[in-house]
């Protein structure tokens, strides 16, 4: 399907999306649950429209996180209608304050950054300074890209990333002959080194920030420095394999690519604060273990400074991706609201857990999150998948780590890469031309398939050496 037939279909489908959600809505009120408590039954009713209004997209995927954080509000909080019938219940403001979260304030640094790069171009030069090493054969070339792509995503938006370097290597597509199988490995590499890369870090991708600030919710800290100590090691064995392939079945009939690489780095007050001000941020988050402040205050810190010396300013603040926040506000909140209604425990009573062996209730989370991020967001996948499994993984008595559990879900949604609705950096690619949804589909299931199994053979080892069993 095409990019606008996927458009047509989900225009088509909206108005039955959102009478279907107001459907499931109000359909618990009137249903008995057995062992479910009428605060739960509203709650039970929030998340089957969460459910509806993101897989449909009947309205935005961020309008569909304000809706909840209102409707807990309005439905289970100590403001909440007859909230005098509700015992123990959480204070309004615990909802509103999803929009301040730590891991909020953690990727909003890592958009900061990422912006205030595009505004002197600094990603950009910064790749061409890195390819330099590369040479002109269109292998190492391909290498070169993938291995920088990947670099700049695990601490900036992977859809600028893709954007950035896409900007380079369109000239080369277009200069390559026609029917050079090249043009499409090319463009194929740089979204699938983005997606690998944003799986490197907590700041990476939107799964990765909710699966971190769902677990400081529930009272797991993980550290910035942890998350990398476990996922890098495995995203290079992807990144290279992922190369391999795309040399293997798009071998080019070129034996020689030059690419521009000359590059002049802005060297006016504004950019030399910002280029301090990367190196100290990153700096600050990979010695986590060492200083004590925690990643999100860390991620702060840039807010406050390039705010301060003018260096972002408010036409600037219009480019930050406001969207992408509120959507993982309205996971935390979700979260939130199926933890304090009782919610969670209901939903993993219903299952008898014992006679499931505990890592395949891992894979099997894990799929869902992979079929679910194929064809949504993987942010709202993560945003639905993540309260169940860390409710599984708390109460549910079955042994479970609640950091590999949340872990695990955030990089299977991540793994989802096949199509071209499935990451930005994949709809980016798309749009060039070069690519068809085969070829995406080939190396996307390929890549996506050898990631799951390589973090599940690998990270509870490397997790078991941090500490967390």
């Amino acid at each position: 399907m095409t990019t606008l037939g996927a458009r047509s279909l989900t225009k088509a489908i909206r108005p039955v999306g959102i009478v279907v959600a107001v459907v499931a809505l109000v359909l618990p009120w009137f249903v008995d649950f057995p062992g479910l408590s009428d605060v739960g039954s509203r709650m039970f009713g929030i998340f089957l429209m969460a459910i509806v209004l993101w897989v449909t997209e009947a309205i935005p995927l961020h309008a569909t996180a304000a809706l909840i954080v209102l409707l807990e509000i309005l439905l289970i909080s100590d403001k909440a209608f007859g909230s005098e019938s509700i015992p123990d219940a959480p204070s309004y403001s615990t909802f509103f304050a999803a929009f301040a979260s730590p891991v909020i304030m953690l990727f909003l640094g890592g958009f900061f950054l990422a912006e205030t790069a595009a505004k002197f171009d600094f990603d950009k030069y910064l790749a061409k300074v890195m390819l330099r090493p590369f040479g002109t054969s269109p292998r190492l070339i391909m290498l070169g890209l993938m291995v920088i792509t990947a670099g700049l995503s695990m601490f900036m938006s992977n859809t600028a990333t893709t954007a950035t370097l896409m900007a380079v290597v369109i000239p080369v597509v277009a200069g390559l002959p026609a029917g050079d199988r090249l043009k499409t490995g090319l463009a194929l590499s740089i979204p699938i080194a983005a997606n690998i890369g944003g799986m490197g870090t907590p700041v990476g991708t939107p799964p990765n920030a909710i699966a971190v600030g769902s677990l400081a919710d529930a009272g797991y800290n993980v550290s910035f420095l942890q998350w990398m100590i476990v996922s890098v090691p495995i995203m290079l064995v992807l990144l290279f394999g992922a190369w391999w392939l795309l040399g293997r079945f798009y071998r080019g009939s070129s034996d020689r690519i030059d690419i521009d690489i000359e590059a002049t780095f802005d060297r006016s007050r504004p950019a030399m604060i910002f280029y301090g001000t990367f190196a100290v941020t990153v700096l600050l988050w990979l010695t986590e273990p060492i200083h004590g402040i925690s990643s999100s205050i860390v991620g702060f810190l840039p807010v406050v400074v390039l705010l301060a010396t003018r260096v972002f300013t408010t036409r600037d603040m219009q480019h930050i991706q406001w969207n992408v926040l509120w959507l993982v506000a309205g996971g935390i909140a979700l979260g939130i609201g199926v933890g304090t209604s009782g919610l969670d425990d209901w939903l993993v009573s219903r299952i008898n857990w014992d006679v499931i062996d505990p890592a395949m209730i891992i894979v099997v989370l894990a799929l869902i999150a992979v079929a679910l991020s194929t064809v949504i967001s993987n942010s709202a996948a993560t945003n639905l998948l993540m309260p169940i499994g860390l409710s599984l993984a708390i109460s549910g008595g079955l042994g479970l780590s609640p950091i590999l559990v949340a872990f695990f879900i955030a990089i299977a949604a991540s793994s989802a890469m096949a199509l071209p609705v499935s990451t930005p950096p994949n709809a980016i690619a798309y749009s060039t031309g070069a690519v068809t949804t085969k070829n995406m589909a080939s190396i996307g299931i390929a890549v996506g398939a050898a990631s799951l199994v390589l973090f599940f053979l690998v990270a509870p080892t490397i997790w078991s050496i941090l500490g967390v069993s």
